[in-house]
């Protein structure tokens, strides 16, 4: 037991990229806010307006979340984002690029 626990505790630390589902970041939203994370899904909904811009990240179990970003990928491209997971009054939670 103490091997398999050694075992999950360096790939936590060696892999800390790990991609994070959606639905765990909108099922314990408190768990996620402020940190860092990876998302993986389609690319949806792309928009700009002045120096606001981002798009929705759809993933295959079609759990959706918002993502601000300057970079804005074409819609229907499949892409993975890095960011931080915020909580705003009017977007809710969402994540901000890097």
């Amino acid at each position: 037991m103490k091997v398999i626990l050694a075992i999950i505790l360096v790939a936590v630390i060696l892999f800390p990229g790990c991609v994070t589902s959606v639905k765990e970041i909108r099922d314990n939203p408190d768990k996620y806010i402020g940190e860092t994370v990876t998302v993986e899904g389609t690319a949806s909904s792309s928009i700009k307006i002045g120096k606001l811009s981002g798009f929705t990240l759809v993933q295959d179990d079609g759990s959706k979340i918002a993502v601000s970003s300057e970079n804005l990928p074409k819609d229907d491209s499949r892409v993975t984002v890095t960011g931080v997971v915020m909580k705003d009054t009017i977007f809710g939670i969402y994540i901000l690029a890097k």
